[in-house]
């Protein structure tokens, strides 16, 4: 699953906004591609990727983005493993079991 968050973010690290293609200027990025980029950016350890993401849309937003991405992907985890997301969310920051 992270794997596909990550080759879909991987497209929008390399457009930068306002790029032209074929006479039309390609639309601003959103805060969930922004989240997107930036977290797949930070498992990578890419620092540039990080800042490119970064600059896309504000501080807010891009909390907002990721507050949602992570919500969405314990919510996944915890689907296929048939745990609770509460279980899912401590597992995955190494804390011990509520």
């Amino acid at each position: 699953m992270f794997d596909a968050m990550r080759k879909y973010a991987a497209r929008f690290r390399t457009s930068p906004r306002g790029e032209t293609t074929g006479g039309r200027e390609r639309r601003p990025h959103n805060l969930f591609e922004a989240a997107a980029a930036y977290v797949a950016a930070r498992a990578e350890d890419d620092q540039d990727g990080i800042d490119e993401a970064a600059a896309w849309v504000s501080p807010e937003a891009l909390s907002f983005g990721v507050s949602e991405l992570a919500c969405r992907a314990v919510i996944a985890l915890a689907r296929e493993r048939n745990e609770s997301p509460r279980t899912v969310a401590r597992d995955l920051l190494g804390l011990p079991a509520a």
